[in-house]
């Protein structure tokens, strides 16, 4: 596997080559966080719509699924249950009795796809889903490139975890957990690895990101691979990104924008940076890649935050910034608040590497920081909070 990430990176300047010569895709992407529930109606409903509304023609293709015909037939009957035709694509290396190589040239394959209104890609692991798609030259397959001729002409392609996180020119591949990311460092071909770039190549995305803390995994990628926003998704939610770079946010929860345009790194030989821009973008919300421009969802056009009459007085501090939503509750106190900073603090779980190296997390309202309260639930969105990252060092045991 290794090798293929190698020979992939080797083909990376290919891709983009070939991709600055295409027209601009006119379809949609619907990027999930993972762990999207058959009752969660809106995501469903979307995916099957952009793909062509009732009757639509959607290929599921199961290829990172650790067990491909239960999940291709479990994300195919979600579809269907929503008013989709869909269809599974057989495609992956841990199919039995089938030649994924061969599969992914197949052309009857191919036209399936690319007469179909949609594309679905399952969970699992990602780095199955470039192995087969993508040639060890760099170049797409035929089955990769009838995806490709569906989202140009106007098809969605719609993903969750695994199938979020190739979204994007660089994905996680074989990543550790986000503390030993942030301390040991991030290297092509180990834990960074080229995704299918559907997104483009300006943004970084990742999944499953309030739920396991992974905002502060994408920082390091970020600034490796020189980019400048970052979008992370939530379980059980949805970003729908359209022809015009909009984003709309869809499901249980949110997505987490980070912005590192005004960003610096200093010195030293451990990971810090200092004036992030990070924003919590709630569902319902909408927000423009190429304008920058942030448009509230219905519940929350009047409810913009008058910091000069703050909810809260207290202070905002956590012990552990990533751990379960911890981030997100983190902002929303600060966002209301007397208080301008809140802190907070990420440490090594037993058995990690570095156990004396810790990190200070520092969120700061600062001219261009907005909030929005909702007038239906007591959810915020949040623009522009600051965002400071430095090593702290600590002593080990906490205890006399």
């Amino acid at each position: 596997m290794r090798r293929f990430v190698g020979l992939l990176l080797a083909g990376l300047v290919w891709c983009v080559q070939a991709g600055a010569a295409e027209a601009a895709p006119q379809g949609s992407l619907v990027i999930i966080g993972g762990a999207l529930r058959a009752d969660n109606a809106v995501v469903w409903q979307r995916v099957v719509q952009l793909a062509g509304g009732a009757g639509a023609r959607i290929a599921v293709l199961p290829t990172a699924a650790a067990n491909p015909e239960r999940s291709g037939a479990n994300l195919a009957a979600n579809l269907n249950r929503y008013g989709a035709a869909a269809f599974i694509v057989p495609l992956s290396a841990r199919l039995k009795d089938r030649d994924y190589r061969r599969d992914a040239e197949d052309q009857e394959l191919a036209s399936s796809i690319r007469t179909a209104g949609g594309v679905y890609f399952s969970g699992g692991d990602q780095s199955l889903i470039t192995q087969a798609l993508v040639r060890p030259d760099g170049s797409r397959t035929a089955v990769l490139e009838a995806i490709w001729d569906l989202y140009r002409r106007g098809g969605v392609i719609a993903g969750t975890s695994a199938g979020a996180a190739i979204m994007s020119s660089t994905m996680y591949y074989n990543a550790r957990t986000v503390f030993a990311t942030m301390s040991e460092g991030v290297n092509d071909g180990r834990e960074l690895a080229p995704g299918l770039g559907f997104i483009g190549n300006d943004v970084f995305v990742d999944q499953h990101l309030l739920a396991r803390g992974r905002f502060a995994r994408m920082l390091p990628a970020m600034l490796k691979k020189g980019y400048k926003l970052g979008l992370g998704i939530d379980e059980n939610t949805a970003m729908v990104i359209n022809a015009a770079r909009e984003v709309e946010v869809l499901g249980y929860q949110g997505a987490l924008l980070l912005d590192l345009s005004r960003a610096a790194v200093e010195g030293g030989k451990d990971f810090n940076i200092s004036n992030a821009r990070i924003s919590y973008l709630d569902r319902g919300d909408r927000y423009n890649l190429s304008t920058r421009q942030y448009t509230p969802s219905a519940d929350k056009v009047d409810g913009k935050v008058d910091p000069q009459k703050p909810y809260l007085k207290e202070p905002v501090y956590s012990s552990d910034i990533l751990g379960h939503n911890t981030v997100l509750v983190t902002m929303e106190k600060l966002i209301d608040n007397v208080q301008t900073e809140a802190i907070g603090i990420a440490t090594a779980a037993p058995g990690e590497p570095r156990q004396e190296l810790g990190f200070e997390f520092k969120f700061t309202r600062v001219a261009d920081t907005v909030g929005y309260a909702s007038a239906a639930t007591e959810g915020y969105s949040i623009l522009n909070l600051r965002l400071d990252v430095r090593p702290v060092q600590i002593t080990r045991p906490w205890y006399k």
